[in-house]
């Protein structure tokens, strides 16, 4: 069991450093705290999203290609409810704002899981230990799934607005800061804290990691632990869902191949994490949001390239990602 004093620390100093070595090259503090808040709540809605799929890699070993598709998913299903919704959504309360995401979100991520279980059972369960073959067959299954997408609410890009207390700015001194990114940081925050009090501190965290270890072992002591990795498969669908409602709003539009254009992202994510860690996963969000949005405003041109070659850096580091579940 790992102690306190046993910890590796060192990952968790990479996001301040980050930051820090930015301050100089921007040069302005206030459009540095700006930027850095920017970054943060970008890179905890890519760590809800991401989590997800860390959940299903870390404890079930499968590469779930088709992640995209309960992203999409879920940011649909939002703009339904919030449409159905529209006097708590154009109001000027903070409040009644919220009390209409609150439902978007429930809804997002209920209809996400319960297509993630259809999806283990038809698409994942028969190809179980066959990597090879669950990323032919998952890429297949986000292809159908965007064009159902698309059959249901159209090809087209639809609006998603904020709602109107959550679109303005906060000014902390000279920096603007968004209301809705702060809301993002929260959620995020709240996301990582319930995954890994669950896993860490719950009878079923413990059985879930205790079946990944010795399956035949924890069977035998009449659990069934196949029910718990299908509701590990579920939770990382509804959590990309919950992801898709976020990543919507910071957007401010959706289209069916959003969860496609994620799914990048999130791979780096992933692999910078260490394949399957949580917290791993956590740190390369916050390190990926920060990177986008440094390089956005200094280097416009290489915005897009900055986070692969930030993941290049840290696997010349530590090949097997900053905290590595174990060896693959």
């Amino acid at each position: 069991m790992t102690t306190l004093k046993d910890f590796d620390w060192k990952p968790l100093a990479l996001v301040p450093v980050l930051a820090l070595f930015a301050l100089p090259a921007i040069g302005s503090p206030s459009t540095w705290l700006t930027l850095t808040v920017a970054g943060l709540a970008m890179g905890l809605i890519i760590f809800i999203i991401a989590s997800g799929l860390t959940l299903v890699f870390g404890l079930m070993d499968v590469l779930n290609f088709g992640h995209g598709v309960f992203i999409a998913l879920g940011a649909f299903v939002a703009v339904s409810v919030l449409g159905g919704m529209g006097s708590y959504v154009q109001a000027g309360s903070l409040w009644l704002n919220l009390l209409a995401l609150l439902p978007a979100m429930l809804v997002a991520m209920a209809v996400a899981g319960a297509l993630g279980w259809a999806f283990e059972r038809l698409i994942v369960r028969p190809v179980y230990g066959q990597h090879l073959k669950q990323i032919l067959i998952t890429m297949g299954g986000m292809i159908i799934g965007e064009e159902l997408i698309k059959v249901i609410w159209g090809p087209q890009q639809i609006a998603l607005p904020l709602p109107p207390a959550l679109s303005g700015v906060l000014y902390l001194g000279d920096a603007a800061v968004e209301k809705f990114r702060l809301l993002c940081v929260l959620v995020g925050l709240a996301v990582f804290t319930a995954l890994a009090w669950t896993l860490n501190r719950t009878k079923i965290g413990l059985l879930i990691r205790a079946g990944v270890q010795d399956r035949e072992m924890v069977e035998s002591l009449g659990y069934r632990i196949q029910r718990l990795f299908i509701g590990v498969f579920v939770a990382g669908s509804a959590l990309a869902g919950l992801g898709g409602v976020m990543w919507g709003l910071y957007q401010q539009s959706v289209t069916p191949q959003m969860g496609a254009q994620v799914n990048v992202l999130i791979f780096i994510v992933i692999i910078i994490g260490g394949l399957g860690s949580t917290l791993g996963a956590l740190i390369g969000a916050l390190l990926v949001g920060l990177m986008a949005n440094y390089t956005g405003f200094l280097v416009p041109k290489v915005a897009l390239f900055s986070n692969i070659a930030l993941m290049v850096a840290i696997l010349l580091w530590r090949p097997q990602g900053v905290y590595p579940v174990t060896d693959r």
